[in-house]
């Protein structure tokens, strides 16, 4: 017990350090600044705005009075971060859920790392530390992931470096973003799972897509049901796809050449057997004749 109480003294006397505006600390090279960075301080809930950057858009009412049940009960166990913005002002960059319910139960303050940082930093602390410590839906952990690699510039590789998960769930988690919105609101209101959306993403067309969605809802489908349906819709015969094989260097220059003198991107199927075809298009009834006198050796 005595060491909490002097975990909240030190917390009480950084706050009175940081409300002294001769020694405001703006930079990590600023006097005192070692004192403060860090630590946790005892912020006032009305310096502290809400961070642009957070990914959660929206919060459970009733878990949101579950957690200030527990925080008027125990108080704030894991403190909140922020960014100081200037002057007695602070931005968050992780634990809204914490903040909205210390206000809902009347707090005046809340214990709160305090970080200097440019707004990239932000952005990046702010999305990486939800993605790993709040209960994100697989949108809003997807929507994280385009984000850090549109704004902070990130690739796949970097990203899985940053956030501790394999390449390969980060691009699983990427490809929900193809799925139609109705669909990803679907997965957001909690109708569907990320498996269900992982089979879905498999159908190119969207109009199918929300067939199979609506199917999902009304019949409750499980992953493996939907699996099945997105299967069968993509090979509605049931006869098996035929494997692809690969092109030798023979067909793959012949090809080129084709393409080059025919001026039109001629393709080559290839079957186990060694029989195959060679595909022209042609965009006309003239593009055809025009096609036919260079096969055939004739003037154009």
């Amino acid at each position: 017990m005595a060491k909490a109480t002097k975990k909240q003294a030190l917390g009480r006397g950084l706050s009175a350090l940081l409300k002294d505006p001769e020694n405001d600390i703006r930079s990590a090279q600023d006097k005192n600044a070692d004192k403060v960075v860090g630590n946790i301080v005892e912020l006032e809930l009305e310096s502290i705005e809400v961070n642009p950057f957070q990914p959660r858009t929206s919060f459970n009412e009733t878990a949101l009075s579950e957690l200030a049940s527990s925080i008027k009960e125990l108080g704030v166990i894991q403190p909140i971060t922020v960014r100081k913005l200037s002057f007695d002002k602070y931005q968050l960059v992780s634990g809204e859920r914490r903040f909205r319910a210390s206000k809902l139960i009347g707090l005046k303050t809340i214990p709160a790392y305090i970080r200097i940082a440019n707004d990239q930093e932000s952005l990046e602390m702010a999305l990486v530390e939800n993605i790993q410590r709040q209960d994100l839906d697989p949108i809003e952990i997807a929507l994280s992931y385009q984000r850090l690699i549109d704004e902070i510039d990130l690739t796949q590789e970097q990203l899985s470096e940053r956030v501790g998960k394999n390449r390969s769930t980060i691009a699983n988690y990427l490809r929900l973003l193809k799925l139609d919105p109705i669909i990803q609101t679907g997965m957001r209101d909690g109708f569907l799972s990320m498996g269900h959306g992982r089979a879905l993403i498999n159908i190119d067309d969207t109009d199918t897509q929300l067939e199979i969605y609506q199917k999902i809802i009304t019949h409750n489908l499980s992953v493996r049901d939907t699996e099945n349906l997105v299967r069968e819709n993509k090979n509605p015969s049931g006869k098996k796809t035929p494997a692809k094989v690969n092109l030798s260097k023979v067909y793959t220059t012949a090809k080129e050449d084709f393409s080059d003198y025919l001026g039109r991107k001629v393709d080559v199927k290839l079957s186990k057997n060694g029989k195959g075809k060679l595909i022209i298009p042609f965009t006309s009834e003239e593009d055809f004749q025009r096609i036919q006198k260079l096969i055939q050796g004739n003037d154009a």
